[in-house]
Order: structure tokens, then sequence, then C-alpha cells
């Protein structure tokens, strides 16, 4: 007989610490346990060597990196995209606002289906649909053509981000995470910031539709890459519910299960929300600062080609490089710190890690990165460093937010990923789309110290969720908790 949700066999968790929260996300739901494993020699976490697990996180990082890098490849080549299809380069730059819209919808999909049916085939399949829809991007004739295989492109892409995060909490112990995910958003943060550097070699000595080709090749190695040596990781597919059902029952429970409401509903509690805003302010800062470039900083530095323009972006992925050794690392050493000091782990505590970073340094160079073009101080050195420096600091914010969705409700991880990637890609879409037309409008000084000021609120939010996380929590649970007893008793 199938495990129940709600009580894995003690050959796969072996030693674990019950925390039981009843929770109902409508009235169909049924109550969850929360298992959080303890100790240092946890079944659940070892049932890979760490050398398969290094490997399993080059996988994902290598995967993760394909949908955020096709995110801006085409950002040095707009003029001659524009050129190509007859239109203005605002309306390239929609389409890339449109492919971070479908990245933002694509979780509330993905995140419930891998829950069901597991890791390994979710992200198989779509690999292949985003290699076929690579193809069709590079052989667009037309600008609706584009703009449809982008579209579909990016919606299979996020599944990379959302699977990746629940596979690392799969396999990872919660104070090893923040290493772990440093690793895997590595691929994900340097995609964005090296695309435009790759596409504008490409585009200086090639055609732009090569940019889409080179992006099919790199899909085509990541699907061999998840088909061959990314194994299944899911503790407990839900999949297994649906044994002994009738037809109408599978398909009533399967849309409880798959209802974007589900992930939408999380956002009840105030935590996550504010967890989201958090590293949408972060991911507004990276578009906003990005997309731009070729008409902000060839004026400014009189550069004519796009390869010229495109060694800009080297700089913040150089930054988001060398984050990656130390940021992840950070937020285990904050999160085993604060065990220490309360004798216990509480998940807000990781969110500490990030405050510094997130409310200062970015801010502050942005500010400086912004002034220093708008009134042309500093010379191409200055701006070329604050690029860098907000890079190094973004690794120590991005690991320390993503692994708190896991560790907060572990249960749901996969769905509190989903929603989080959700709220971040729309801000990311709304700042590829504003960010030309409100840099012609204001300047670039201006438009930097709202993006600044952005960042400063959502520090401030997400320091308020280190007091008061688990309180909140708390409360809504308990609410969840009386409305659920209350209509059991009618």
């Amino acid at each position: 007989m199938a495990p129940s949700p709600t009580s894995p066999s003690p050959a796969q968790l072996g030693r674990l610490r019950l925390e039981t929260t009843i929770s109902h996300v409508s009235h169909h739901d049924m109550p969850h346990v929360t298992y959080v494993a303890t100790g240092d020699n946890d079944e659940i976490y070892n049932k890979f060597s760490p050398h398969r697990k290094m490997l399993i996180t080059f996988v994902l990082s290598f995967s993760g990196f394909l949908a955020p890098v096709s995110s801006t490849t085409v950002l040095s080549a707009v003029p001659e995209v524009a050129e190509t299809y007859g239109c203005d380069g605002s309306i390239i730059n929609l389409s890339n606002a449109m492919y971070m819209v479908f990245m933002g919808l694509s979780p509330l999909f993905y995140g419930p289906f891998c829950n069901i049916y597991g890791r390994r085939w979710v992200l198989v399949i779509s690999a292949i649909l985003f290699f076929a829809f690579s193809i069709g991007t590079a052989l667009a004739p037309n600008l609706a053509a584009f703009f449809i295989f982008r579209i579909l492109t990016a919606f299979q892409g996020t599944a990379f981000l959302i699977i990746g995060s629940s596979v690392i909490g799969d396999i990872y112990k919660p104070t090893e995470r923040g290493t772990a995910l440093g690793w895997f958003l590595s691929g994900t943060l340097i995609g964005p910031a090296l695309g435009p550097f790759v596409g504008g070699i490409i585009v200086t000595f090639r055609s732009w539709r090569d940019i889409f080709w080179l992006q099919t090749a790199i899909a085509g190695t990541a699907t061999v890459l998840v088909f061959f040596f990314l194994p299944e990781t899911i503790h407990y597919r839900r999949s297994d519910e649906l044994q002994g059902k009738s037809g109408m029952q599978k398909a009533h429970t399967m849309w409880q299960w798959l209802n974007p409401l589900r992930v939408l509903g999380l956002y009840r509690y105030p935590n996550l929300l504010t967890a989201a805003l958090a590293s949408s302010s972060l991911v507004w800062n990276m578009y906003s600062l990005l997309t731009p470039i070729r008409y902000v900083l060839n004026p400014r530095f009189n550069l004519t080609s796009p390869l010229q323009s495109g060694l800009f972006y080297i700089a913040p992925g150089c930054g988001y490089l060398l984050g990656t050794f130390f940021g992840g690392r950070y937020a285990d050493y904050m999160v085993k710190k604060y065990i220490h000091i309360r004798g216990e782990r509480v998940a807000e505590d990781r969110l500490r890690s990030c405050l510094p970073f997130m409310g200062g340094v970015i801010p502050a160079c942005m500010l400086v990165y912004g002034w220093s073009v708008e009134k042309q101080k500093g010379g191409v050195a200055l701006p070329v460093v604050m690029m860098f420096v907000q890079g190094v600091a973004q690794l120590f914010c991005f690991p320390s937010l993503n692994t708190y969705c896991l560790d907060v409700m572990q249960k749901r991880s996969a769905e509190v990923v989903a929603g989080n990637y959700m709220l971040r890609y729309m801000f990311a879409a709304i700042g590829s789309a504003v960010c030309l037309p409100a840099i012609r409008k204001i300047g670039v000084g201006w438009f930097s110290t709202l993006s600044a000021l952005f960042l400063v609120v959502a520090t401030l939010a997400t320091y308020s969720a280190t007091l008061w996380g688990k309180t909140w929590r708390d409360n809504v649970d308990a609410k969840k908790a009386a409305k659920s007893e209350g209509e059991n008793r009618v």
C-alpha cells in the first residue's frame, strides 16, 4: 500500500522531528504535517553521495542558465532585430517584457506539477520544449512569430528555476542549502549579465538569429544532461494519492492541486509576501540596470558597436560569479549562528544575511552608477565598478531569500518558490518595459534613485519579517485551524 502524504516511512526519513501544522488552503484540502530533519546523519539527505549532489547541482545550474540568458541575450541586438521586423527598439524591449510576464506565470503551473509527478520528468519535458521553441525563435519569419516563440520559450524555461530550487531542498539539509543554492543561482544570475555580451559578439560579426541558434545548442545540451544525469529526488509524489480513485475523483483532486489560486493563496502569509517583494526589488534592479545599457552608455561614452556596449555586461557578470563563492556560505553561517544563540532553527533568521547588502550596498551602487552617468563624472571606470559591486552584493541576497522559501514551509516549498518567482518576474517585466521610456523622460540618475528607494523599502519590510515573521506564520495557521474546526462542527 502506498504511504500516506503525512506518514513517510522510517526507511525514507530516518530520525525526524515532527512539527504539525493543521492548515487548509480551501475546505477541500487535507491537513498537512511538516517534517523537519534534524541531526547530522539524516537519511533523507544522505540518499546521494556528496559528489552526486555536486553533479546534480551543476546540471541544475547549467539548465537554470537557459531562461535568464535568453531574457537578455537579445538586448545587444535590439536595433538589428527591430530593423529586421521594421519596428522601433521599444517594441523589441516589449517582447522582453512579455518574456518576463510568462516567466512569472509559468511557476503557477510548474510548482504544483513537480509536487504531483516528481522533478525529473517535468524537467525533461520542459527542456525538450525549450529546445523546440528556441528553434522557432531563430526561424521566426515575422514579428508576431518572434513574440509567440519567445513567450513559449519563457513559459518552459522558468521550470528549471522553480524545480531546481526544489531539488536543492530535496537533497541538502537546511544548514547546507544556502551554499548549494548559491552555486545554483550563479547560473540564473550570470546568464542575464553575460547574455548581452555574447549577443554583442554575435551581432557584431553575424546575424542576430545566430543568438537563438546558440541558445538552441545550449538547450539541447541541457536536455541531454537532465535526461542522463538528473535522478528523481522528490521524497513523495502526490500522484500516488490518486490510486484507487474514480475518474471524476481524480479530476476533482487534480484541480485542487493544480488550481493557480492555491499558489496565490500563500500570500495570506505576510512573511511570504515580504520575501517575494524583497526578491522583486532585486530583480527590478537587475533588469532595469541591464536592459537600457546600449541606449544609455553607448551615447555617454561614444560607443559605436554592439560589442563595445556588450563589454559593460561583463562587470555585473563577474560580480555574480565572485558572489557565488561567498553569498550562500554566509547565509548558512547566519543560520548556524542563530541556532547556537536560540538553541533551535527559526527560518526567518536566514533573512538577516541579506539585509546589509539589500538595504545598503546595492542602493548605494545604484545611486553612484545613475548619477555618475547622468552628470558624466568618473569616466568608464566608476559605473563599471558599481555594476561589479552590486553584482557581488546580489549573490549575498538571493541565496538567503530563495533558501528561506524552501525552509519556511517545507511541505509546500515548490509552491512557495513558485509564488516568489511569479511576483519577481512580474516586476522584472515592468522594469524591462518602463526603464527605457522612464530614463528618456526623467534621466538615468532619478530612475536609479527610484530603484534604490524600492530596495530600501523592501529591506525594511524584510527586517520586520526577521522580527515578527514567525508570529505572523503562527497567527495565520491559527486562523486557518480555527476556521477548519468551525467548518467541521457544521
